[in-house]
């Protein structure tokens, strides 16, 4: 096995525990240059709340979409979006991805910003 089906491996695995629990996911995904983050409503699949290092409110405030700090502003900007939409409480899908550096960044700010997970 190689390092993407490793990491899709685990996504499915996570993905299926989220699915049995019914909750709303946080996903995130990340590139090497750029992260995003969404709010997946649990039964249609449909995105409540979406952000990313591609925003032009991010953009202007980072100089890399690569980094953790870009990740900690998407954070913060996904607890933003997914309070207007009404969610409070999330399940943390990191899409297969270790909880390390970018994607933690991101789940901290997020849990600052007054998501439960």
């Amino acid at each position: 096995m190689d390092k993407k089906e490793t990491r899709l491996r685990r996504a499915r695995k996570t993905r299926a525990k989220i699915a049995e629990l019914k909750a709303v996911r946080l996903s995130v995904h990340r590139t090497n240059g750029n992260i995003y983050a969404q709010v997946i409503d649990a039964t249609g699949g449909k995105v409540l709340a979406a952000a990313s290092s591609l925003e032009a409110e991010v953009r202007g405030q980072i100089k890399n979409g690569g980094n953790v700090e870009a990740a900690t502003l998407v954070g913060k900007r996904i607890a933003e979006k997914a309070a207007a939409a009404g969610v409070k409480e999330v399940a943390f899908d990191r899409s297969g991805f270790h909880y390390h550096g970018r994607v933690k960044a991101l789940a901290d700010a997020a849990r600052e910003g007054g998501l439960v997970f």
